[in-house]
């Protein structure tokens, strides 16, 4: 691939730009200031019914936080919360019953289902309504990153993006249960699986029983690690077939060698044996009470998980591992657009340009700020020159208080954790700083397939199913293997690969 997007020249001015949003709203001394309504415009406040993902439990809009959010953005907020792991079901049965609100976010930009309503003309085509950006300064600068182009489909803006950093997921290890044993951190994928099988075995928390679980996550294999390890193993690097069709990532020879490495470490008992059915809540409680050695999700976690483990583990030291595979490090960028926001075709074109006017706020720096902080000496306060949250701001301001907003771009938003001491942020972005030059990014993140849209789900299911099976032994990894062959010549998939090959040409343009 001969280009991907152009951010890298100007991720340094951004990060500038907020770093400095967040120093003035610290040194500011009060709260941020409320967004004035324009010259013509409606002096209320917009109303706006939206759905979105819910990380935690469902907030109180009438709370300080919410409050002057909505009170910045001149808005009245009305939002249908649907449980992060259940979001993407919920997301299709809207879609599937024309019922759609105003706003709905879209997780996956490339999510077969949106790709069809979008086809069947559930939203409004926002190409011509934002023009050159202009009257929409702040979605300018995001836009000046590439992201609109990342969420183009056939050449036309359907949705606004909400910015994310590209240096996000990293796997999570007990290095306090390593340096128990005497044992160095692990390098190699190999060293890995060697290294948690020992610890395992060992009674780590020693309760004198051997339950502790090795690596787990939460359905589809171990997502959010799931990427980063097939990074390791090559599986982002285009692979073409003998028509030059471009490969989707899991049906390329990278990714059955991944399920192989996958079979080996639950063969070995390494790979909880719960996997395939664990949810996210699950996961998360299991790491967070020092039942597991392993974990992959968001950099930030890493102090927030240490310092709930050390609730029942005193000693615990949460790190993320950098690990070598055959064909790389263990290291997936994200893009820097976290989902998108798309406005229902049922709303009329005077209220859609007022909720554009709405993501132009929810885009400035004051907002960002606003966004991860709070009030002053409400939600946090100066310490060590660093925004740090106040037991209030723990519980208002998280990772669901981020879902309406379009937010700007900010290098280490995904690292630093607010709740840390400046030292711990400090050494975390150090520690994870290469990420930017090492790591992977997933093409099919913005390549787009109308064939594999509306074909693929007849496959899904069944893919899923077995490379389950390949993993827990009940087929063989080469009958796996086989019948990844067998999909890669179907007809339909071949024709797929051909779309998604002049996707990457018209991209790279």
């Amino acid at each position: 691939m001969k280009k991907q997007w152009n951010i890298q020249k100007t991720i340094a001015l951004w990060a500038v730009v907020s770093m400095m949003a967040s120093t003035a709203a610290g040194c500011s001394g009060g709260e941020p200031k409320a967004a004035d309504p324009a010259k013509g415009e409606s002096k209320e406040p917009i109303s706006i019914k939206m759905l979105a993902p819910l990380y935690e439990e469902v907030p109180d809009m009438k709370n300080q936080y919410w409050t002057e959010l909505q009170k910045m953005t001149h808005s009245k907020l009305d939002i249908q919360w649907a449980p992060s792991g259940d979001y993407d079901t919920k997301f299709d049965l809207v879609l599937a019953s024309g019922d759609i609100p105003e706003v709905i976010v879209g997780n996956n930009i490339s999510r077969p289902t949106l790709a069809t309503a979008i086809k069947q003309g559930a939203f409004w085509d926002l190409t011509p309504l934002l023009g050159d950006f202009k009257d929409y300064p702040n979605l300018k600068k995001n836009a000046d990153l590439g992201v609109f182009k990342l969420a183009r489909i056939d050449g036309k803006i359907w949705g606004i993006p909400r910015m994310r950093s590209e240096i996000d997921l990293s796997l999570k290890f007990r290095k306090d249960w390593s340096d128990k044993l005497g044992l160095p951190l692990p390098k190699t994928l190999d060293e890995y699986a060697t290294v948690m099988k020992k610890i395992i075995e060992s009674d780590p928390d020693g309760n004198g029983k051997k339950d502790t679980l090795g690596l787990i996550g939460h359905g589809g294999i171990v997502d959010d690690a799931t990427g980063p390890f097939e990074a390791a193993f090559g599986g982002f690097t285009p692979t073409y077939d003998e028509e030059k069709g471009l490969i989707y990532h899991t049906l390329t020879p990278q990714y059955v060698d991944m399920i192989e490495w996958f079979s080996k470490l639950y063969k070995d008992g390494v790979l909880a044996q719960e996997f395939s059915v664990m949810k996210k809540t699950q996961a998360e409680e299991l790491y967070n009470t020092g039942r597991a050695v392993s974990y992959g999700r968001n950099t930030w976690r890493d102090w927030s998980m240490e310092q709930e483990i050390k609730k029942v583990q005193k000693g615990a030291e949460v790190v993320s591992l950098q690990l070598q595979g055959p064909k790389g490090p263990n290291i997936l960028l994200g893009v820097p657009i976290n989902a998108a926001f798309y406005i229902s075709k049922k709303v009329p074109e005077e209220k859609v340009k007022q909720l554009l006017k709405y993501f132009e706020t929810t885009a400035s720096p004051e907002v960002m700020a606003f966004a991860y902080q709070g009030i002053l000496d409400v939600h946090y306060k100066m310490v060590d020159g660093q925004p740090m949250l106040t037991e209030q701001g723990t519980k208002e301001v998280n990772v669901t208080s981020l879902q309406p907003l379009a937010l700007s771009f900010d290098k280490w938003v995904k690292v630093n954790n607010p709740s840390a001491p400046k030292a711990y942020n400090d050494a975390k972005k150090k520690e994870v700083e290469v990420y930017e030059k090492i790591g992977a990014k997933n093409p099919f993140s913005w390549l787009t397939s109308a064939t594999w849209t509306s074909v693929w789900p007849k496959y899904d299911s069944e893919f899923k199913t077995m490379q389950t099976k390949a993993i827990v032994g009940q087929i063989s990894v080469d009958e796996f293997k086989t019948y990844v062959e067998k999909l890669r010549k179907t007809p339909e998939l071949k024709k797929a690969f051909q779309e998604f090959a002049e996707a990457e040409k018209e991209f790279n343009k």
